[in-house]
């Protein structure tokens, strides 16, 4: 039995793979190159670069499951893989703890110009700090979109430092903070982080509309996906002063172009969506993911809290 991976995973989840299955190595993650190099292949595992489309999908019929080392599955066609009655297979807790504290650090980075100051001090510019402040957020108010597990996590974190948590979920859930509309907690926060999955109703979600109603002294965060964020608006919202900064794990191209116009911004900190890659977090992602896909490879009925289409599939709400 193979298993085709289309990027690398933790040598412990490589290590189980390799004592029960075949393990085959795409060379290019193309949809072409996919399909071929998955061919005879009971299951294909994706860290997220890597994506499996429904022509992949629809055309290897030796496939019996799906995954992702990981929570979201965007990159995963998974209307297609519920018609064909494969479970996608993911990680959806695995992440959390350390996606919400690159959240928090990216708003206290931006807050306080960590990678200015450091630069200042490398190239022997100590005295640059007189006459300058940062920015505190015990007090301040931050807005959380998207009430899932990290979402939840980062708005604890943030009450942790003392500062006032609002919220809005795309659905009604219990929550222990204000829940308000989008406008209104976009228009109340001094910082905005986002932690909502990226579908057709989310894609854009922070246009330049929403974008505008932010308040110049705002921080906006995005750890979830680049694609929720309308980027030339927002780098001409941070080049402007309309907006204080941001703070960016997460791109609609990943890596960018080079002359993309975020990168040249002094207010912006990014770093290559690398939240969920932890000493805790990765190895669990991966681990995680492998041992569902062998458990389904070997016979056994898929664990409903590991699988993503689980309504579709018949196996109870979706995660």
């Amino acid at each position: 039995m193979r298993v085709l991976l289309l990027e690398t995973v933790h040598p412990e989840a490589l290590a189980l793979m390799e004592a029960a299955v075949e393990v085959r190595f795409a060379e290019r993650v193309d949809a072409d190159s996919v399909r071929e190099a998955a061919a005879g292949c009971a299951a294909i595992i994706t860290r997220g670069m890597g994506r499996i489309p429904a022509s992949v999908l629809e055309g290897t019929p030796s496939l019996r499951c799906v995954a992702r080392c990981g929570a979201g599955v965007d990159n995963i066609d998974v209307p297609a893989a519920s018609r064909l009655g494969l479970p996608v297979v993911h990680a959806p807790d695995a992440g959390t703890r350390s996606v919400a504290e690159h959240a928090l650090m990216l708003a206290l980075a931006v807050a306080r110009q960590t990678s200015r100051w450091d630069q200042a001090v490398k190239r022997g510019d100590w005295h640059t700090r007189e006459g300058w402040q940062g920015v505190e957020l015990a007090g301040k108010t931050l807005g959380v979109v998207g009430l899932g597990r990290i979402g939840r996590r980062a708005a604890e974190l943030g009450a942790a430092l003392g500062m006032e948590v609002v919220a809005w979920n795309r659905t009604e859930r219990p929550s222990p903070w204000p829940l308000l509309a989008l406008d209104s907690l976009l228009e109340r926060s001094d910082v905005v982080s986002l932690h909502v999955a990226l579908t057709d109703a989310t894609r854009g979600l922070m246009n330049a509309e929403r974008l505008a109603r932010l308040r110049p002294a705002t921080i906006l965060v995005n750890t979830a996906r680049g694609a929720l964020i309308d980027e030339a608006a927002l780098a001409e919202a941070l080049a402007s002063g309309r907006l204080a900064g941001a703070g960016l794990d997460v791109l609609v191209q990943e890596p960018p172009p080079d002359d993309h116009p975020l990168l040249a911004l002094p207010n912006v900190i990014l770093t290559p969506h690398v939240a969920g890659l932890t000493d805790v977090a990765y190895r669990r992602m991966c681990v995680e993911t492998v041992t569902h896909v062998l458990r389904i490879l070997d016979g056994q009925p898929p664990d409903p809290a590991h699988v993503a289409n689980r309504t579709a599939l018949g196996l109870g709400g979706d995660n």
